[in-house]
């Protein structure tokens, strides 16, 4: 038998502590937080442990709790609370009140007038002694067709309502119709006999207060304050399933007329609350953050009974306030940054080398050209230029066909130029800074030569490396060709100085001879000034000529020069080094 007890207590013990068994004499948890009702949608708690997560933004959020599981506890009065957003206990109100009813001779209810009450009272401060009266007056007009009135202080309010009502100098008084005189009909309290035990008589009348309700007991007569014991009615009511009232007699109830001014004022003190209702207030928009809900037993005065159950929960922070989402958008930027740079960059690449493939396929096409003009034209015009220069020897030839051939050679030599300044120009093998200045130096020296005019050439610091495109070349050379032509045709120079610099990405050529100059502002510009402005403005440069009268003519150009490098190596037999310095005289 021994081994059995101790098994029967083992397993009680289990059972006990794991909820199953609690009729084994466990202990059964009297008041519990049942569910929490989000948004309109039920979170179940039992058997949850730790914390409740209710999510982002729940718009409405309130609680339901009750008698715990196996328990048939029924709560006098229950307040609860929510740390963190709540400051003080909330409670569901019950109401009582005092009611005037007006009935007939045959004691029929024609009229009922009620002043209801509801919490806690102004001037209750935990206790009886330690309280305060609140003074209250109402009015009423006696129906038609009521002739006695009932005074009814009672309970019955909400069918749970619990808790204390105190009634203290209740007068009910009457002014006649048409006439201004008061009457006292009913008092509560100017002499209680205590030894009565249902009822209360006024020593002026033989009216008397008789308790009554379903537990006619929790009507009770009270003493307050903490010296002076004044006695006053009472409800206290501690029975969420019953209620109690206190009420004249009805068999000699005060009589009234139709019409009569009824004036009800008494001094009350109350607290109360209801002990069926089992569900918090709504909570709207709960910010983020950690809450703990409390739910807690009083009894019927207020005071905590020790019952008590509570529940943590958590308001989750929307998801963009919530550090991996912090660090995700962080993350996601930082490679859509980096996405975005690698497409510009993969973009300006596929342009630039698409630019590049057009460009390459230009010089291929232009290296043709220049290829077959040199081939076959340049070499018909040579041939041209050599049958004409040798057909004057022949002495069968007349004198003036001697003549025409000289001017066919003369036409043909002009050609071979002409044809490699075209070659030149569309060839990209000449793109370069130092293939422009060798360029100049053999336009000056075959202008210059023939007219036995000295020039002389300073060409600096042009590298090989730096591009100019064929049109910036052929707007330059034609522009120098121009300006080197009017010193050999109109200057009446004996010398011509051509510089060339490059410096700060600025191109200069400086034409200046020691001829006869001209008055600028006096001479009709030509075609030959008027295009050497125009070409350099058409490649974004300048041109400018000065000249005065016997002091010979200086021509400045000026272009700025943007930087794309070339493959530095040799282009068409050219040097690599710039071209420093050429000195050039011919007497």
């Amino acid at each position: 038998m021994k081994i059995y007890a101790v098994i029967f207590l083992v397993f009680d013990a289990f059972f006990s502590f794991a909820g199953v068994l609690p009729s084994l004499g466990g202990a059964t948890k009297l008041l519990q937080i049942q569910s929490v009702i989000v948004n309109g949608k039920s979170i179940s708690v039992d058997g949850l442990m730790g914390k409740v997560r209710l999510g982002a933004f729940p718009k409405n959020v309130y609680f339901t709790f009750g008698p715990g599981t196996n328990s048939s506890q029924l709560f006098t009065r229950l307040c609860y609370k929510l740390d963190g957003y709540d400051t003080n206990w909330n409670a569901n109100s019950g109401q009582m009140r005092v009611s005037i009813s007006f009935c007939d001779e045959r004691k029929r209810k024609i009229r009922e007038d009620s002043f209801k009450v509801g919490g806690n009272s102004l001037g209750w401060n935990g206790t009886l002694e330690n309280s305060t009266l609140i003074h209250r007056q109402e009015t009423s007009i006696v129906p038609p067709e009521a002739s006695r009135l009932w005074v009814l202080i009672s309970s019955a309010g909400p069918p749970q309502s619990v808790g204390l009502y105190v009634v203290k100098d209740l007068v009910v008084t009457r002014n006649f119709s048409g006439s201004g005189v008061p009457n006292a009909l009913l008092r509560s309290d100017d002499a209680i006999d205590e030894s009565a035990p249902n009822w209360i008589r006024d020593v002026t009348s033989p009216k008397a207060w008789i308790r009554d309700g379903t537990d006619p007991s929790m009507a009770k007569i009270v003493e307050l304050g903490q010296y002076s014991k004044a006695k006053a009615l009472a409800i206290l009511d501690d029975d969420p399933m019953g209620h109690a009232e206190w009420h004249n007699n009805y068999d000699n109830a005060p009589q009234v007329n139709p019409g009569d001014r009824i004036t009800t004022e008494w001094n009350e003190l109350y607290t109360m609350g209801v002990g069926d209702d089992f569900s918090s207030h709504s909570y709207v928009d709960l910010p983020p953050g950690e809450y703990r809900f409390h739910v807690s037993e009083l009894t019927a005065l207020g005071v905590p009974t020790g019952v008590e159950a509570s529940l943590d929960i958590v308001v989750s922070p929307p998801i963009w306030r919530q550090p991996l989402f912090f660090a995700i958008s962080i993350l996601l930027v930082i490679v859509f940054a980096v996405g975005s740079s690698r497409y510009y960059t993969w973009r300006i690449m596929r342009h630039e080398m698409a630019r590049i493939e057009r460009q390459r396929e230009l010089e291929l096409e232009r290296l043709r050209i220049a290829r077959d003009i040199h081939d076959d034209l340049g070499a018909r015009a040579t041939q041209i230029s050599m049958l004409s220069s040798m057909s004057p020897n022949d002495q069968a030839f007349p004198n003036n066909a001697r003549a025409d051939f000289d001017r066919i050679f003369n036409l043909s030599r002009e050609l071979i130029a002409a044809l490699y300044q075209t070659i030149w120009t569309v060839s990209p093998e000449y793109d370069n800074l130092n293939a422009l200045g060798n360029y100049i130096c053999q336009v000056a020296e075959r202008l210059c030569g023939p007219a036995r005019i000295r020039y002389r050439l300073q060409v600096e610091n042009l590298p090989n490396h730096i591009q100019v495109s064929s049109q910036t070349r052929h707007n330059i050379m034609m522009t120098v060709k121009e300006s080197v032509h009017n010193v050999v045709k109109h200057a009446k120079a004996s010398e011509v100085a051509i510089k060339v610099t490059f410096e700060t990405n600025i191109l200069r050529i400086t034409i200046q001879d020691n001829g006869c100059g001209f008055e600028p502002a006096a001479v009709v510009a030509g075609n030959g000034l008027t295009n050497m402005k125009r070409r350099l403005q058409d490649i974004g440069g300048t041109c400018v000529v000065e000249s005065q009268p016997g002091h010979g003519t200086t021509v400045h150009m000026q272009l700025l020069i943007s930087i794309v490098k070339l493959d530095s190596r040799p282009r068409n037999g050219t040097s690599k080094n710039p071209v420093e310095r050429h000195e050039h005289e011919l007497e």
